[in-house]
C-alpha cells in the first residue's frame, strides 16, 4: 500500500520524505489557505516546490467548478511537473473533465467520493485515484470501510486499473483497516502515519535494552 501525506506544509513533507515511506502528496485549497497560500501564481509555485521535495504523484486540485474552467486549470496544474495529478471533484462537469484528461493523458484524482456509484463512475471516465472520504463518512455514523471493501469488489470485478486513495484518514486504525481491505493508497496528516510507530510494549522493551545496555559498560 502507498503513503501519501495529505498537507501543503513543506516540513512536514520534507520530514515524510526523509523518513523514507513517502509515495506522494495530497492536497486542496483547505490545507493551502491553512499554510497562508493565496492567488493562482502562488499556488502555482508552492505546488512546484512540493514536486521538487517529494517523489511520487503530487495530487494538485482544481478550484473551478464548471468543465470549461476546470480543463484549463487542469491543463495549466499538469504543466507544472510530470508528477502532477489533477484533482477533480465528483460533479457531472468533474467526470466530463475526468474523460477529457484521460484521452489527454493527463492523470487524475477524483476527489469527495462517498459511494461506491461515485467511484463507480470516475473508473469508467478514467480516473487514475479516486478518493473515498473514511473520516466524514465516519462523522456522519456510516461505516467508511464498509465504502472501501465495495469499491475493491466492483473495481476487481472489473479489471479497472483506478486506484483506491482512502482520504480523511483519522488514525492509525483507519490505515491499518484500509491496508486489510485492500486499499491502493492512503493520504493522511503525518501525525497518524507516525503513530504507527508508536506500542508500549516497545518502549517498553526499548528501556531495558537502553538499561542493560548501561550494565555492560
Amino acid at each position: 500500500m502507498k503513503f501519501f501525506i495529505d498537507t501543503a506544509n513543506l516540513e512536514q513533507i520534507k520530514e515524510a520524505q526523509d523518513l523514507g515511506i513517502l509515495d506522494g502528496v495530497t492536497t486542496n485549497p483547505s490545507l493551502m489557505a491553512k499554510e497562508g497560500i493565496s492567488g493562482k501564481e502562488a499556488i502555482l509555485n508552492h505546488y512546484k516546490t512540493i514536486c521538487e521535495i517529494a517523489d511520487g504523484d503530487i495530487s494538485a486540485e482544481v478550484l473551478s467548478t464548471t468543465y470549461e474552467e476546470m480543463i484549463k486549470e487542469g491543463d495549466e496544474l499538469a504543466a507544472i511537473h510530470p508528477n502532477i495529478v489533477v484533482k477533480i471533484p465528483m460533479i457531472k462537469d468533474g467526470i466530463k473533465a475526468l474523460k477529457y484528461f484521460s484521452n489527454k493523458g493527463i492523470r487524475t484524482n477524483c476527489t469527495l467520493i462517498f459511494s461506491a456509484g461515485q467511484a463507480l463512475l470516475a473508473a469508467k471516465a478514467g480516473a487514475n485515484y479516486v478518493s473515498p472520504f473514511l473520516g466524514r463518512l465516519d462523522d456522519i455514523s456510516v461505516d467508511g470501510m464498509n465504502l472501501i471493501e465495495e469499491i475493491r469488489i466492483i473495481f476487481d470485478n472489473y479489471m479497472f486499473d483506478t486506484e483506491i486513495l482512502a482520504a480523511s484518514i483519522r488514525s492509525p486504525m483507519h490505515i491499518i483497516n484500509c491496508a486489510k481491505i485492500g486499499a491502493d493508497v492512503i493520504t493522511s496528516p503525518l501525525d497518524s502515519i507516525l503513530n504507527l510507530l508508536n506500542h508500549p510494549l516497545t518502549d517498553k522493551g526499548l528501556a531495558q535494552f537502553v538499561a542493560d545496555a548501561k550494565k555492560l559498560g
